[in-house]
């Protein structure tokens, strides 16, 4: 098995994910001596794509965790967009110090079913997206340590060709898992579910000024470009 590039993709909204995945993805590619590329999942424009890796690749396929899980609304995408011919890839989610949950599995079981190679996986630790105090200063010296480990042991079993695929061997973090457990629901303090997804941003034009920034990076699309300015 002969590795030429090192693929990193990344759904990455506030930029905590790009910066974990592409550390590996660097690590990987020194320790290994091949080029990397990065696919930047983030903006809908690029999840319209459909993306076919080959034996050639080694893929690095990377998300953030919101609630535990996948990001419900990009799980179809990440589902869709991309086929691997039994192609090396390294799973890896980003969660703001809380737990990752059962997005970890969910993100292994889809690039299994899509035709990849696991041969490891990560979850590591970023600012939490909505607070500046969560994990305010991860990833840090330690993270980089720990990333560059994970590194190491991913490269000397590519060199030694020792790819089996244990992310579910009955005796790793995830075990033999078929399935992830049902979407967290926050409740409201009567005990109802608590619908905050419909709540709506409020603008006020007397401060912005239509610079048109949030449009161009809105990682739904939701921005009007021709928003009217009452």
């Amino acid at each position: 098995m002969k590795i030429k590039r090192i693929v990193t993709v990344f759904f990455s909204p506030t930029g905590g994910t790009k910066k974990i995945s592409t550390m590996l993805a660097d690590d990987l590619g020194q320790l290994l001596g091949l080029p990397c590329e990065e696919i930047d999942f983030t903006l809908p424009s690029a999840r319209e794509k459909n993306y076919h890796f080959s034996a050639e690749d080694l893929v690095i396929i990377a998300s953030p965790v919101y609630a535990g899980r996948l990001p419900n609304k990009i799980m179809p995408d990440y589902q869709r967009c991309f086929t691997g011919e039994d192609t090396l890839a390294v799973p890896v989610v980003v969660y703001g110090n809380r737990s990752y949950g059962d997005a970890l599995t969910e993100l292994c079981l889809i690039m299994r079913d899509r035709g990849f190679h696991l041969i490891g996986a990560a979850a590591a630790v970023s600012r939490h997206a909505f607070s500046k105090t969560l994990a305010a200063s991860r990833p840090d010296e330690r993270d980089a340590a720990e990333i560059r480990t994970f590194a190491e042991n991913l490269a000397k079993s590519i060199e030694e060709d020792r790819c089996q695929d244990p992310i579910f061997a009955e005796d790793s973090p995830l075990g033999n898992q078929a399935a992830a457990g049902p979407y967290y629901t926050p409740l409201n303090e009567d005990g109802t579910p608590a619908k905050f997804l419909k709540a709506k941003p409020q603008t006020d034009f007397t401060i912005c000024d239509c610079c048109g920034i949030c449009v161009n990076v809105c990682p739904m699309g939701s921005i009007a470009a021709d928003m009217e300015v009452n």
